[in-house]
Protein backbone atom coordinates (compact mmCIF):
# COMPACT_ATOMS: atom_id res chain seq x y z
CA UNK A 1 0.00 0.00 0.00
CA UNK A 2 1.59 3.52 -1.19
CA UNK A 3 2.55 5.13 1.78
CA UNK A 4 1.19 8.48 4.10
CA UNK A 5 3.11 11.30 2.40
CA UNK A 6 4.63 13.72 4.64
CA UNK A 7 2.77 17.40 4.17
CA UNK A 8 3.78 20.70 4.27
CA UNK A 9 1.99 23.47 5.95
CA UNK A 10 -0.60 25.53 4.58
CA UNK A 11 -1.87 28.75 5.76
CA UNK A 12 -4.77 29.18 5.43
CA UNK A 13 -5.86 32.61 3.00
CA UNK A 14 -7.49 35.41 5.03
CA UNK A 15 -10.80 36.33 4.04
CA UNK A 16 -11.27 39.63 3.20
CA UNK A 17 -13.78 42.16 5.25
CA UNK A 18 -15.81 43.71 2.39
CA UNK A 19 -17.17 47.57 3.30
CA UNK A 20 -20.20 48.70 2.57
CA UNK A 21 -21.90 52.14 2.55
CA UNK A 22 -24.57 53.14 5.23
CA UNK A 23 -28.21 52.85 3.57
CA UNK A 24 -29.85 56.03 4.95
CA UNK A 25 -33.17 54.34 4.13
CA UNK A 26 -32.58 51.52 6.49
CA UNK A 27 -31.63 53.86 9.52
CA UNK A 28 -35.67 52.23 11.05
CA UNK A 29 -34.48 49.22 10.80
CA UNK A 30 -30.98 49.19 11.99
CA UNK A 31 -31.34 48.26 15.65
CA UNK A 32 -34.01 45.34 14.80
CA UNK A 33 -30.91 43.95 12.17
CA UNK A 34 -28.52 44.35 14.69
CA UNK A 35 -30.52 42.58 17.16
CA UNK A 36 -31.52 39.40 14.85
CA UNK A 37 -27.77 39.53 14.29
CA UNK A 38 -26.78 39.24 17.62
CA UNK A 39 -28.89 36.84 17.98
CA UNK A 40 -27.85 34.22 15.18
CA UNK A 41 -24.30 34.98 16.46
CA UNK A 42 -25.03 33.28 19.91
CA UNK A 43 -27.37 30.70 18.85
CA UNK A 44 -25.10 27.50 20.20
CA UNK A 45 -24.04 24.94 17.00
CA UNK A 46 -24.99 21.18 17.73
CA UNK A 47 -21.74 19.29 17.57
CA UNK A 48 -21.29 17.46 14.09
CA UNK A 49 -21.81 13.67 14.13
CA UNK A 50 -20.04 11.85 11.68
CA UNK A 51 -22.82 10.22 8.69
CA UNK A 52 -23.11 6.50 8.91
CA UNK A 53 -23.18 4.82 5.86
CA UNK A 54 -26.88 4.42 3.29
CA UNK A 55 -29.44 2.65 5.59
CA UNK A 56 -28.89 -1.02 5.62
CA UNK A 57 -30.53 -3.63 7.44
CA UNK A 58 -27.60 -5.06 8.74
CA UNK A 59 -26.99 -4.26 12.23
CA UNK A 60 -23.64 -3.29 14.68
CA UNK A 61 -24.17 -7.17 15.32
CA UNK A 62 -24.00 -8.10 11.53
CA UNK A 63 -21.43 -5.56 10.40
CA UNK A 64 -17.95 -7.12 9.17
CA UNK A 65 -15.08 -7.05 11.56
CA UNK A 66 -11.63 -6.33 10.37
CA UNK A 67 -9.39 -8.72 9.39
CA UNK A 68 -6.38 -9.13 10.98
CA UNK A 69 -4.29 -8.81 7.78
CA UNK A 70 -5.48 -5.16 8.12
CA UNK A 71 -3.65 -4.01 10.42
CA UNK A 72 0.07 -5.65 9.35
CA UNK A 73 1.04 -3.25 7.79
CA UNK A 74 3.02 0.30 8.89
CA UNK A 75 1.73 2.17 11.22
CA UNK A 76 2.36 5.50 9.03
CA UNK A 77 -0.34 3.68 6.35
CA UNK A 78 -2.41 1.79 9.13
CA UNK A 79 -3.15 5.12 10.59
CA UNK A 80 -5.26 7.28 8.39
CA UNK A 81 -7.06 4.12 7.37
CA UNK A 82 -8.78 3.43 10.92
CA UNK A 83 -10.48 6.83 10.31
CA UNK A 84 -13.94 6.25 10.36
CA UNK A 85 -14.18 2.70 11.14
CA UNK A 86 -15.88 1.66 14.38
CA UNK A 87 -14.97 0.47 17.84
CA UNK A 88 -17.25 -1.14 19.29
CA UNK A 89 -18.05 -2.97 23.01
CA UNK A 90 -21.33 -4.08 24.52
CA UNK A 91 -23.94 -1.48 23.49
CA UNK A 92 -21.31 0.96 23.12
CA UNK A 93 -20.68 1.98 19.39
CA UNK A 94 -17.64 4.55 18.42
CA UNK A 95 -16.51 6.22 15.21
CA UNK A 96 -12.70 6.82 15.27
CA UNK A 97 -12.38 10.42 13.90
CA UNK A 98 -8.32 10.95 15.56
CA UNK A 99 -5.43 9.03 16.07
CA UNK A 100 -1.76 8.76 16.01
CA UNK A 101 1.03 6.76 14.32
CA UNK A 102 4.15 5.38 15.99
CA UNK A 103 6.60 3.38 14.30
CA UNK A 104 9.90 1.77 15.16
CA UNK A 105 13.24 3.90 15.57
CA UNK A 106 10.49 6.44 16.92
CA UNK A 107 11.83 8.23 19.92
CA UNK A 108 8.08 8.92 20.99
CA UNK A 109 6.81 5.49 20.43
CA UNK A 110 7.00 3.08 23.48
CA UNK A 111 8.25 0.80 21.35
CA UNK A 112 11.67 2.36 21.73
CA UNK A 113 12.17 0.64 25.95
CA UNK A 114 12.39 -2.52 23.97
CA UNK A 115 10.11 -5.37 24.93
CA UNK A 116 9.26 -5.45 28.69
CA UNK A 117 6.10 -6.55 30.93
CA UNK A 118 4.38 -3.09 30.22
CA UNK A 119 5.78 -3.06 26.11
CA UNK A 120 5.37 -6.60 25.20
CA UNK A 121 1.69 -6.04 23.22
CA UNK A 122 3.30 -3.30 20.97
CA UNK A 123 5.79 -6.13 20.12
CA UNK A 124 2.96 -8.58 19.44
CA UNK A 125 1.36 -9.12 15.79
CA UNK A 126 -0.99 -6.07 14.53
CA UNK A 127 -4.52 -6.29 15.39
CA UNK A 128 -4.56 -6.32 18.78
CA UNK A 129 -4.94 -3.81 21.50
CA UNK A 130 -2.43 -2.25 23.57
CA UNK A 131 -3.55 -0.31 26.74
CA UNK A 132 -1.77 1.83 29.47
CA UNK A 133 -2.44 4.57 31.86
CA UNK A 134 -0.89 7.62 31.43
CA UNK A 135 -0.07 9.64 34.84
CA UNK A 136 -1.41 6.46 36.39
CA UNK A 137 -5.31 8.07 35.26
CA UNK A 138 -5.65 7.89 32.05
CA UNK A 139 -6.74 4.65 29.95
CA UNK A 140 -5.06 4.84 26.62
CA UNK A 141 -6.22 2.43 23.93
CA UNK A 142 -4.05 2.47 20.94
CA UNK A 143 -4.57 -0.52 17.92
CA UNK A 144 -1.13 -2.48 17.30
CA UNK A 145 -0.09 -2.20 13.65
CA UNK A 146 2.60 -4.28 11.16
CA UNK A 147 4.37 -7.48 11.71
CA UNK A 148 4.87 -9.70 15.19
CA UNK A 149 8.35 -8.60 16.57
CA UNK A 150 8.39 -4.94 15.28
CA UNK A 151 6.59 -2.79 17.88
CA UNK A 152 4.53 0.10 16.17
CA UNK A 153 0.82 1.08 17.16
CA UNK A 154 -1.86 3.72 16.62
CA UNK A 155 -3.10 5.58 19.00
CA UNK A 156 -6.85 6.16 19.38
CA UNK A 157 -7.31 9.82 20.20
CA UNK A 158 -10.95 10.83 19.49
CA UNK A 159 -14.48 9.56 18.41
CA UNK A 160 -17.73 10.63 17.85
CA UNK A 161 -20.51 8.25 19.77
CA UNK A 162 -22.70 6.51 17.57
CA UNK A 163 -24.66 4.31 19.99
CA UNK A 164 -24.59 3.51 23.53
CA UNK A 165 -24.86 7.37 24.83
CA UNK A 166 -26.33 6.74 28.00
CA UNK A 167 -23.54 4.18 29.11
CA UNK A 168 -20.81 6.38 27.42
CA UNK A 169 -22.08 9.52 29.86
CA UNK A 170 -22.62 6.93 32.76
CA UNK A 171 -18.98 5.90 32.44
CA UNK A 172 -17.90 8.99 31.17
CA UNK A 173 -19.55 10.62 34.36
CA UNK A 174 -20.98 14.00 31.69
CA UNK A 175 -24.50 14.10 31.33
CA UNK A 176 -23.75 15.92 27.66
CA UNK A 177 -23.62 15.27 24.09
CA UNK A 178 -21.02 17.76 23.24
CA UNK A 179 -17.66 16.72 21.63
CA UNK A 180 -15.76 17.51 25.39
CA UNK A 181 -17.45 14.09 25.73
CA UNK A 182 -14.64 11.63 23.28
CA UNK A 183 -12.06 14.33 22.40
CA UNK A 184 -8.81 13.07 24.17
CA UNK A 185 -7.73 9.35 24.31
CA UNK A 186 -8.40 8.86 28.35
CA UNK A 187 -11.93 9.68 27.27
CA UNK A 188 -11.88 6.56 24.64
CA UNK A 189 -10.81 4.17 27.12
CA UNK A 190 -13.38 5.40 29.98
CA UNK A 191 -16.51 5.13 27.57
CA UNK A 192 -15.51 1.80 26.36
CA UNK A 193 -15.27 0.60 29.86
CA UNK A 194 -11.46 -1.05 29.34
CA UNK A 195 -8.39 -1.38 31.75
CA UNK A 196 -5.15 -2.55 31.05
CA UNK A 197 -6.25 -6.24 31.00
CA UNK A 198 -7.57 -5.45 27.56
CA UNK A 199 -3.89 -5.50 26.89
CA UNK A 200 -3.52 -7.62 23.83
CA UNK A 201 -6.85 -8.32 23.44
CA UNK A 202 -7.46 -9.37 19.58
CA UNK A 203 -9.46 -6.58 18.17
CA UNK A 204 -10.26 -9.06 15.12
CA UNK A 205 -12.66 -11.80 16.89
CA UNK A 206 -15.96 -11.32 18.24
CA UNK A 207 -16.82 -10.73 21.63
CA UNK A 208 -16.00 -7.94 23.63
CA UNK A 209 -13.47 -5.13 21.84
CA UNK A 210 -14.57 -5.14 18.36
CA UNK A 211 -13.10 -2.77 15.20
CA UNK A 212 -15.91 -2.90 12.63
CA UNK A 213 -15.52 -1.65 9.01
CA UNK A 214 -16.64 1.76 8.70
CA UNK A 215 -17.03 4.49 5.65
CA UNK A 216 -13.71 5.88 4.17
CA UNK A 217 -13.82 9.66 4.74
CA UNK A 218 -14.40 12.10 2.08
CA UNK A 219 -11.31 14.52 3.34
CA UNK A 220 -8.37 14.26 6.59
CA UNK A 221 -6.27 16.63 8.15
CA UNK A 222 -3.13 15.74 9.11
CA UNK A 223 -0.24 17.55 11.70
CA UNK A 224 2.37 17.01 14.53
CA UNK A 225 1.52 14.98 17.33
CA UNK A 226 0.11 16.08 20.99
CA UNK A 227 2.28 15.97 24.27
CA UNK A 228 5.59 14.32 23.04
CA UNK A 229 8.07 17.45 23.95
CA UNK A 230 10.37 14.51 25.26
CA UNK A 231 11.15 13.25 21.54
CA UNK A 232 13.56 14.05 18.71
CA UNK A 233 12.44 17.19 16.91
CA UNK A 234 12.64 15.07 13.83
CA UNK A 235 9.89 13.32 15.59
CA UNK A 236 8.13 16.02 17.32
CA UNK A 237 7.34 17.65 13.83
CA UNK A 238 6.08 14.38 11.99
CA UNK A 239 2.88 14.82 10.77
CA UNK A 240 1.56 11.61 12.00
CA UNK A 241 -1.54 13.08 13.70
CA UNK A 242 -4.74 12.21 11.29
CA UNK A 243 -8.52 13.56 11.60
CA UNK A 244 -11.06 13.47 9.83
CA UNK A 245 -12.00 16.67 8.37
CA UNK A 246 -15.18 18.73 9.33
CA UNK A 247 -16.32 16.89 12.53
CA UNK A 248 -15.90 18.78 15.73
CA UNK A 249 -14.92 15.36 17.72
CA UNK A 250 -11.08 15.97 17.67
CA UNK A 251 -8.97 17.04 20.55
CA UNK A 252 -6.64 19.82 21.03
CA UNK A 253 -4.92 21.65 19.65
CA UNK A 254 -7.12 21.76 16.30
CA UNK A 255 -5.11 25.04 14.89
CA UNK A 256 -1.91 22.29 14.10
CA UNK A 257 -4.31 20.41 11.68
CA UNK A 258 -4.05 21.31 8.23
CA UNK A 259 -4.99 19.35 5.15
CA UNK A 260 -2.56 17.37 3.11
Amino acid sequence: MKRTQRFKRVSKPKKSIPETEPDEDSAANRSTQLLKSISTRVKPKRPKILSLPPPTSLTFDQMTILPREFFQIDALDLAPRLLGKFLKRDNVVLQITEVEAYRPNDSACHGRFGITARTAPVFGPGGHAYVYLCYGLHTMLNVVADKEGIGAAVLIRSCAPISGMDTIQERRGQKTEKPALLNGPGKIGQALGISREWSNHPLHSPGGLELLDGPEPEKILVGPRVGIDYALPEHVSALWRFAIAGTAWISAPKNTLRPP
